[in-house]
């Protein structure tokens, strides 16, 4: 049977009644930019998240952006993150005016490597960004330490981290600043762009949310040059609709993790995620490594089951960072993993009949 690697249709169709209210409240009540439907989320996901502040906005890039300015990056800073990754984390501190410094990948994790982060701290560091990759919350002990020892501000990328847990505590609550994206294929996605930052700290939510609402925070009042990143009324409604249904949403991942574990780690090559000690994986993605990976993504695609690599190129061999000279000696996991890695389809929805396909057709080959 065909597998598709999501299927953003079925989740629709399940809480249809949902989302065809809540898109007609705000129909209802022309509430197409800010208004009570995004004041609402905010609340609610702040609460969700166990944060006091979110700042809602236009995506998650935009979330990373203001992040690092509320964090003041400016140039001459050097700034630390995971080299296998997507390239907003990297690219927002750039556009901040701080220089990127990458760090290699924990070999079982994918990750950022904390004693990667301490190699790669120079006078210039000024913080830390960790992402939690696939879902994974980062060693966040080992990384708040480092932080601590010199002085660092951490920014959480949960991009991918909806209700991952670390050592019982929710990602995102560590450091200064956190940010989100609910991307349509995100464990809580909007149906469309939409993005968020949170945080326990009042002034830099202040400011933040002035960032991203033209520099004020009321109209025509304008204390800073800021953006128009406004997260939209539909989509918060959309947004409101979905999280209630979240928590279930991530447990159905879980399971479903724990088939593919249990149908895949006997079979010869295959490498199954690891989940380290004291974290709760969410499995945005459920990603294996195989070091035949081209030839067995052609051999599912062809058989009718979706697959996606992410990511296919570490950030550091990129066109975008030739300027640094980067060697693949200098980042050894994150550069075997690049092209070792598989992500299989994984969705809330996914049925075991869909799972028993895809591990055998994985075993077949």
């Amino acid at each position: 049977m065909p597998v598709p690697f999501a299927d953003l249709q079925l989740q629709y169709q399940t809480i249809k009644v949902e989302i065809d209210r809540a898109i007609a409240g705000v129909i209802r009540d022309n509430a197409f930019i800010r208004g009570s439907y995004v004041d609402a989320f905010e609340r609610e996901f702040a609460e969700a998240a166990e944060v006091a502040h979110c700042v809602s906005c236009a995506n998650g890039t935009d979330a990373l952006y203001f992040a690092l300015k509320a964090m003041k990056a400016k140039p001459g800073d050097e700034v630390i993150t995971s080299a296998h990754s997507w390239i907003s984390t990297a690219a927002m501190i750039t556009h901040s005016g701080a220089t990127v410094v990458f760090c290699d990948t924990d070999a079982a994790t994918f990750t950022i490597d904390p004693v990667a982060i301490e190699a790669a701290i120079t006078p210039r560091t000024v913080g830390i960004i960790p992402v939690h990759l696939y879902g994974q919350p980062a060693d966040m002990d080992a990384i708040m330490a480092i932080a601590q020892k010199h002085e660092l501000w951490v920014i959480e990328d949960c991009a991918q981290a909806h209700l991952a847990r670390y050592k019982g505590r929710m990602v995102g609550t560590f450091g200064e600043v956190a940010t989100y994206s609910f991307y349509p294929g995100k464990n809580l996605g909007a149906m469309g762009d939409a993005g968020a930052v949170v945080t326990n700290d009042a002034a830099l939510a202040e400011h933040m949310t002035m960032l991203a609402r033209h520099g004020g925070l009321v109209k025509h009042q304008h204390n800073i040059e800021g953006v128009n990143s406004r997260l939209d009324g539909m989509q918060a409604a959309i947004l409101s609709a979905k999280l209630p249904h979240l928590a279930a949403w991530t447990v159905a991942r879980q399971d479903a993790a724990k088939i593919y574990d249990a149908g895949l780690n006997q079979i010869a090559d295959i490498v199954v995620p690891e989940v380290a000690s004291s974290r709760d994986h969410v499995y945005h993605l459920y990603t294996i490594r195989h070091p035949r990976r081209d030839a067995l993504a052609a051999h599912l695609n062809a058989n009718g089951v979706q697959t996606a690599i992410n990511y296919p190129t570490a950030l550091p061999f990129l066109p975008a960072y030739a300027r640094f000279g980067h060697r693949p000696e200098q980042f050894p996991n994150a550069h075997l993993d690049q092209g070792q890695i598989l992500s299989l389809p994984m969705f809330a929805e996914i049925t075991r009949e869909q799972q028993d396909e895809v591990i055998e057709l994985v075993r077949k080959f």
